[in-house]
């Protein structure tokens, strides 16, 4: 019981300290990629394939790593199941909502209103086996995400450095990103959609790419916002209490 206490306390403690623009950015990108990654992207080659949801799956890595960084593993962590929770929970949303009897705005097109209403309740109500690839991609690139991102900061003594942030941003995304691309190929696409191995692996890796460049592009803005919030102070209570925690098993 003790332990819940214990743990209720710092989860409490985490959401008071993490900005919530943060948090917000990090569950809506979930949502919103794993809405996109129903429609492939049609590239003309036969052995390469492509989701829509890398466009804003790269997000996620962001805020990821932006809260390793300044809150550490276990945060980062708690956050990244919460943001899986809340994803449930949406998709148990759009699945009673699709149940609704009404129309869809989109769907008043003459001769067409029924296949178009039809598809677009499918849509939001998703299916099981992209909810489920979905989920277990999303978490097993997060755990490995955070995990590297910890690790090599903690390699470099956590210093606070632009080398030091874009080192670990850019090789936990890239492998965090392979990992989630991989298994939603083999989860999803490879059984349901028909797609070979090859197209998997190619997604896997042409995914990573594009979705590395955006870690290029946006890195500079995540060791701003790490180096703002270590300069306002930002998390100093959660932080305070690991530290007392930690503190308190030693002795």
């Amino acid at each position: 019981m003790k332990r819940i206490k214990d743990f209720a306390k710092e989860v409490s403690l985490l959401y008071r300290n993490v900005p919530a623009l943060l948090v917000g950015l990090m569950f809506v990108a979930v949502v919103c990629m794993n809405i996109l990654a129903n429609k492939s992207i049609d590239l003309h080659v036969d052995w390469l394939a492509l989701d829509a949801g890398l466009v804003l799956s790269w997000l996620v890595f962001f805020t990821m790593d932006v809260i390793v960084k300044r809150f550490g593993l276990r945060a980062a962590n708690i956050v990244s199941i919460t943001a899986l929770v809340v994803n449930l929970f949406i998709a148990l949303v759009f699945f009673l909502a699709s149940l609704i009897p009404g129309v869809w705005s989109n769907s008043y097109v003459e001769g067409s209103e029924e296949i178009i209403n039809v598809a677009m309740d499918s849509i939001f109500r998703g299916t099981w086996y992209i909810i489920l690839g979905s989920s277990v991609a999303f978490i097993a690139s997060a755990i490995v995400n955070n995990f590297l991102a910890f690790f090599i900061h903690k390699a470099f003594k956590n210093k606070t450095t632009f080398k030091v942030f874009i080192i670990a941003s850019y090789v936990s995304t890239m492998i965090g990103q392979f990992v989630d691309n991989l298994l939603f190929a083999l989860i999803v696409s490879k059984v349901f959609f028909g797609w070979t191995l090859l197209q998997c692996v190619t997604c896997a890796l042409t995914g990573m790419v594009m979705e590395l460049l955006c870690e290029v592009i946006f890195s500079p803005l995540g060791y701003l916002l790490v180096k703002k919030m270590e300069k306002n102070n930002v998390g100093k209570e959660y932080l305070d209490y690991l530290a007392k925690r930690k503190e308190a098993k030693a002795q």
